[in-house]
């Protein structure tokens, strides 16, 4: 099934979207926003921990009359949104290790819900829709493993090269400055 992505996918990426989940759009957007810019290790941990209800989620909008939770305002547990996005984020990761990506370092670049079809509830619910979500995570592996393996070569340059004497070549630079005016006071003298 072909289906855009509303972020750019680069090589290094890898993707998995659910299509119809049963949840609540409100809160797969406030569940995605918490775990976006997460290590992929730290957001299944902190999904699991909202499934146990050890941490709430945030709640930034969709916040009216809701209740106060420790160390945030507005907070919920999510239990249901987060275990659907928590398969799914473990389906991008198996995506990620099939195509030879470090898991280690993946970070979750992209998180997004979206309304789903509003299909009618079966049964004898009338007119009552069914609450339904697209949900689309997109992992990439972080440049900080490459970026501290560069810094290493860096410094292992700067160790390797001879320190120069900074004093004489200060004293060089004052020396010449000297010789300079002397040569213009005597040219003003004359």
């Amino acid at each position: 099934m072909a289906y855009k992505y509303s972020a750019e996918i680069k090589e290094n990426c890898s993707r998995a979207v659910g299509m119809s989940l049963p949840i609540s759009l409100k809160q797969s957007i406030m569940v995605c926003a918490s775990i976006r810019g997460m290590s992929v290790d730290k957001s299944k941990e902190y999904l699991e921990a909202v499934v146990k209800k050890k941490k709430p989620v945030a709640f930034t909008r969709f916040n009216k009359d809701m209740g106060h939770k420790k160390g945030i305002a507005a907070g919920r547990f999510p239990v249901n949104a987060c275990k659907n996005i928590l398969s799914i984020v473990k389906s991008a990761e198996s995506n990620a290790q099939f195509k030879g990506l470090s898991s280690a370092n993946l970070i979750v670049s992209h998180a997004s819900a979206q309304k789903g079809p509003s299909t009618w509830r079966f049964g004898r619910h009338r007119r009552r829709k069914a609450k339904r979500s697209h949900i689309e995570i997109v992992l990439s592996e972080s440049k900080k493993q490459e970026s501290k393996k560069s810094t290493l070569v860096k410094k292992e340059n700067i160790k390797s090269e001879p320190k120069k004497n900074l004093v004489s070549d200060k004293n060089k630079k004052s020396e010449e400055k000297n010789k300079t005016n002397e040569k213009i006071n005597k040219e003003i003298k004359k």
